[in-house]
């Protein structure tokens, strides 16, 4: 498949598309990096809810721990696929 270089990759988007909660940290992450706390805070979903869906999207390589050292105050990021995912998705 060729994909020109402003287009993501359309099964990752897809796979944002079909959860509201995906998509809602993906809309919180595209203002910049932020804590699952925050964006718990955010959503209005359960801290356990948001890591499990930021692990997801980790897999799939939308986003990335900025800090994996830590246990406690870890910044998650979108990576550059998840910038592009992002800038599909309607506000």
């Amino acid at each position: 498949m060729i994909m020109r270089n402003n287009e993501p990759n359309w099964e990752k988007l897809g796979y944002v598309l079909a959860s509201e909660y995906r998509i809602k940290i993906i809309r919180i992450l595209k203002n910049g990096p932020q804590r699952p706390k925050d964006i718990a805070l955010g959503t209005g979903m359960y801290l356990s809810h948001v890591s499990n869906i930021l692990k997801g999207l980790q897999e799939k390589g939308l986003v990335r721990c900025l800090t994996p050292r830590l246990k406690r105050g870890r910044l998650y990021s979108l990576t550059d696929e998840g910038k592009k995912v992002a800038q599909h998705l309607k506000n």
